[in-house]
């Protein structure tokens, strides 16, 4: 599959227009706060991009980030004005062709931004051991529209869990189907290179990202993806498709399940741009100076990581009292028929 994705992003396509379904690209989704950081970046960079969500999280500032797939460099760009001076965005992508347009315009945007703080590398995110990365180097690792390329996605999730330092985070998104893909559509060359015929059915890649050690991963957004092209929409049948964004934590301690051990948190509103509420994932909107319930792997994930000093913590691990209330196994994504019952953590 290697040849193909580097034949369908390194020569077939040659700007985001090319693409034929909404799968890799709506450029409508993208916020008001990003769009000043997109009109820094060089027109050749942005019309090379095929990413299907935003994987800019807040609080970066400082922070080392890797980019797996990071094509022209679009999302490295708009990282490295994130980041700052004093932090480092690495991307690295197995296709030629988009790397020289990403290293081609690297002066462009150290003369924009006065600094330089980017880098790119040539390699395959199946194989991040096989570059000069070291392990627990990266505060924060992204990737757009890229892990359903790939023909071995845990070993994908398992370089990420070696390169993240403890309390680091992986913050994707990536195409869903809400079954597992039939070889029909994995086998078509479009819809692969359109980013469904890799997709992971949902709970496959649950099950995967807790085997490389993601125990509790978090669904931010999401959203329905419609099959656009007249001659590629009977060829998926019924499958229905979601673009999603995960954050995945690095943390030890995590539990295999949402349990209440009668903590709480209260936000200071103090991350920059973010004064009214924190979101965490899509079942977490904490609005500041609330007291707001949480599960213990939630109490860990605002303690343990880079949001830990806006946060006052209540509580701590020494009781348990069962299962925090509301938690299940439906599909995450939203869809027709709401969930029953009252707020869920996770």
């Amino acid at each position: 599959m290697h040849e193909l994705v580097q034949e369908y992003y390194g020569k077939q396509l040659q700007q985001t227009s090319d693409l034929k379904t909404s799968a890799c690209c709506d450029i409508t989704l993208v916020p008001e706060w990003l769009k000043p950081l997109l009109a820094n970046i060089h027109p050749e960079v942005l019309s090379r991009y095929y990413g299907c969500g935003l994987v800019c999280p807040p609080l970066l500032e400082g922070c080392r980030v890797l980019d797996l797939g990071c094509g022209s460099g679009r999302d490295v760009y708009a990282l490295a004005q994130l980041v700052g001076p004093k932090g480092l965005v690495v991307g690295v992508d197995m296709t030629a062709e988009q790397l020289a347009i990403a290293c081609e315009h690297q002066a462009y945007h150290v003369e924009k931004f006065g600094y330089g703080n980017v880098k790119f590398i040539q390699g395959y995110i199946e194989k991040l051991d096989e570059l000069d990365l070291a392990a627990n180097s990266f505060d924060v690792i992204v990737s757009n529209c890229v892990v359903n390329l790939s023909p071995d996605k845990l070993a994908v999730l398992a370089g990420v869990q070696r390169l993240l330092k403890p309390g680091g985070e992986l913050f994707f998104s990536d195409v869903y189907a809400d079954r597992r893909v039939p070889d029909s559509v994995k086998n078509d060359p479009v819809l692969y290179g359109e980013c469904l015929g890799g997709a992971l059915y949902w709970n496959d890649f649950l099950r995967i990202a807790k085997q490389a050690g993601f125990i509790d991963p978090r669904l931010v957004t999401d959203r329905p993806l419609e099959i656009t092209d007249p001659e590629l929409a009977p060829r998926v049948g019924k499958l229905a498709f979601y673009s999603a964004t995960y954050r995945l934590f690095k943390i030890a301690e995590l539990e295999d399940a949402c349990e209440d051990h009668g903590q709480a948190v209260i936000y200071k509103g103090s991350v920059p741009e973010l004064a009214d509420e924190f979101i965490l994932d899509s079942h977490h909107t904490i609005e500041t100076g609330k007291v707001f319930p949480v599960c213990g792997n939630t109490y860990r994930m605002l303690s343990e990581t880079r949001f830990a000093s806006h946060f006052e913590f209540i509580g701590d691990f020494s009781r348990h009292f069962g299962l925090f209330a509301g938690c299940g196994t439906e599909i995450p994504f939203t869809k027709s028929q709401p969930t029953e019952g009252g707020a869920a953590c996770c």
